[in-house]
This record gives structure tokens, sequence and C-alpha cells, in this order.
């Protein structure tokens, strides 16, 4: 039984992190991009928004998810592991992000959550997975 609530607690702190870092990614593209992303997702109902956010909740989430799978014996490690390669992936994202945008016509930020369908989402979001796909790979 102590096995059980030991490791409820060990999730719990652990979703949180996720939670937290999952918050700082909308946050993060909520900065690169102009406007409000929660009113352009579900007021204007914008799925260039929603798919270009929804591809940074997926990166996240496979590097939090990696790092926990891996995590080290010691909880304390584990912990600081998977909030260090959530954050790193959230700054190579925005690196990524910052290279596409001058690489490629226009601003970026400004085509992405126009309410016009545009592959410029797609390619964004490609990039993000791809980034996060990297940064989970290197956990060990």
């Amino acid at each position: 039984m102590n096995d059980i609530v030991h490791g409820l607690g060990s999730a719990a702190v652990f979703g949180a992190l996720g939670v937290v870092l999952l918050l700082l990614g909308i946050g993060l593209i909520d900065l690169l991009t102009p406007g409000k992303l929660g009113h352009q997702i579900w007021v204007e109902r914008n799925r260039n928004a929603a798919v270009l956010l929804s591809s940074a909740l997926l990166g996240i989430g496979g590097i939090v998810f990696t790092s926990i799978w891996t995590t080290y014996d010691s909880f304390g490690k584990g912990l600081a592991s998977t909030a260090c390669f959530g954050v790193l992936g959230l700054v190579l994202m925005a690196v990524a992000f910052w290279a596409v945008d001058l690489l490629t016509p226009g601003r970026l930020g400004e085509i992405l959550v126009d309410p016009e369908p545009h592959p410029a989402v797609w390619v964004t979001a490609a990039v993000n997975l791809s980034v996060a796909a990297v940064v989970a790979a290197s956990i060990s």
C-alpha cells in the first residue's frame, strides 16, 4: 500500500510540473503570435492557431513523457531533469520558430493566426514536433 501512495504522490508532482510546462508552452505561442491566442482559438475558431498550439503542446507532452519514463532513480533528479528538458524544448521551439520566420517570406506569427487556412501552419507544426522529438531522444 505504501508503494501506491508513494507512486500517487510522485505522479501528482510530475503531473503538476507537466501542467506548468504546458502552460508555459501556451504562453510561448501567445508571445510568438499577434493577438490573444485564447480568443483566436475559442472565440474566432482559428484553426491555424489551434494547429500551431496543438503541435507545441504535443511536443512538450512528448518531452515530459520521455523524461518521466526514463527518470533517474532519485525522485529529485527525475523532477529536475523533467523541468530542464521541458524548458529546453520550449526554448528550442522558439528558436526554431524564429529561424523559420527568418527563412520564409512574410511575418510567420501573422501568417499562422490568419483566419484563412495556410500551409505554413503545418510546416511550423512539423518543426515543433521535430524539435520535441530531438529533445526527447536526447534524454537518457
